[in-house]
């Protein structure tokens, strides 16, 4: 019995924030960030989205190669970042579109 009435002393916890990025935006704002525009849900705007981020990290990765090329890069490491991650958002949207093609290709072949 004497530990049940300790357990009623014990104070509720506290409710818990998210914790806030580096950048300093709150996590509850992050989404409005970027743009001020209502966000567009559509599957072709959410495609859009993804193959011009593709596109901005490609252009990054080649502005960073031709830095190295001519010997202007300050830092080699945030060269070689920038390039991994252009392959890198490269070989995810490739394996998307191979998905996506293989997915209406099963969806031809079905039969009604």
């Amino acid at each position: 019995m004497a530990d049940i009435n300790q357990m009623n002393k014990i104070a509720p916890f506290a409710q818990v924030n998210p914790i806030n990025p580096i950048g300093g935006v709150p996590a509850a704002q992050q989404q409005f960030a970027t743009n001020d525009a209502p966000l567009d849900k559509s599957f072709a705007s959410v495609l859009k989205r993804a193959v011009d981020e593709v596109n901005t990290k490609q252009q990054q990765s080649e502005r960073a190669l031709a830095d190295v090329a001519t010997g202007q890069v300050k830092d080699l490491h945030q060269a070689a970042i920038a390039i991994g991650k252009a392959e890198n958002s490269m070989k995810l949207m490739l394996e998307v579109r191979n998905k996506a093609i293989s997915a209406y290709k099963e969806i031809l072949r079905t039969q009604i």
